[in-house]
């Protein structure tokens, strides 16, 4: 029995920031990300993923020595998911480049024997189908989505924009779903953000997060909206994975019977940790996201 299972794809990201002539390459991947920040918050963590035989052995290593559970990660003959995300000056907005697509995820690979508190399904490129989520609600408590992955569409040259989800019916069978307001639009194919939080919660969602970066969250318990601050980095030196960091946080104070408001105030200090460092090399300790998270719940949250 796991706290937390993270479904999708690892990947190798290819970073590159407006203040550097050359790209980080670093371990990447929303599970990545997510599996990291719950595990700061001393949750039990397993990965279900596939990679290829380019998957450098040292990021096995790092995941493990993080005491992420990865007996579920299987290494294919093919290549590894890979993407080139390059920031504006700003850091504002970047461009998805698609450079290779490791084998996706598919009902066999999940284990007959699997429990979790949380099965959280956080595909990058398409890489899970409606059956393998139905047959992972079944081994969980609480199944927890952030869709990003299912409204990537690669072009012939791996450039990446958003479409709808091909299979909607995938929501109907989510308790928690976090994304960014451009993917909630895509998702549901609303053009504003409450719009898009009722059709999610149409779909029998019970809790609904956005992420809108500084601007903060907005957290939607059946239909009540809640928003919640940013929390002010120290320097803000790469944006990449703060919305998984963000749903890692808030997933590991969920299991514990968290209030919702808590369990998004820690994820918001967890995401200001991520963003200070390149890739997923910086997430602090529990200390300072509790810190954080406290200096956030004593504002005024407004509804």
């Amino acid at each position: 029995m796991f706290d937390v299972v993270q479904v999708g794809h690892l990947s190798i990201d290819s970073i590159f920031l407006p203040n550097r002539k050359t790209p980080f390459n670093v371990l990447g991947g929303s599970v990545a990300y997510s599996s990291f920040a719950a595990r700061r918050l001393s949750a039990t963590v397993s990965i279900i993923s596939k990679v290829g035989s380019d998957f450098p052995k040292a990021y096995l290593w790092w995941l493990e020595q993080e005491g992420i559970n990865l007996s579920v990660v299987e290494a294919e003959s093919a290549q590894t998911t890979r993407f080139e995300l390059t920031y504006n000056n700003r850091l504002s907005s970047r461009k998805l480049r698609l450079k290779s697509k490791a084998p996706s995820i598919t009902v066999e690979d999940v284990p007959k024997s699997l429990k979790a508190k949380i099965v959280h399904v956080a595909p990058i490129v398409g890489e899970i189908t409606y059956g393998v989520v139905e047959k992972l609600k079944s081994c969980a408590k609480w199944l927890s989505l952030d869709p990003q992955g299912l409204v990537r569409n690669p072009d012939k040259k791996g450039n990446v924009t958003r479409d709808s989800i091909t299979n909607k019916r995938i929501i109907e069978l989510v308790d928690i779903y976090k994304s960014s307001l451009n993917e909630i639009k895509a998702t549901t194919g609303m053009s504003n953000l409450k719009s898009g939080i009722k059709a999610v919660h149409d779909y029998g969602v019970k809790t609904v997060i956005v992420t809108l970066g500084m601007k903060g969250t907005v957290l939607s318990v059946e239909g009540t909206i809640y928003r919640i601050p940013a929390c002010k980095p120290e320097k803000f030196v790469d944006p990449t994975g703060a919305g998984d960091v963000f749903i890692g946080g808030f997933l590991a104070e969920y299991i514990r019977g968290e209030s919702l408001l808590w369990c998004a105030c820690v994820g918001s200090a967890a995401a200001s940790l991520v963003v200070e460092a390149a890739g997923p090399t910086f997430f602090g300790n529990k200390l300072e996201i509790y810190r954080r998270a406290q200096v956030i719940h004593e504002k005024e949250i407004k509804q």
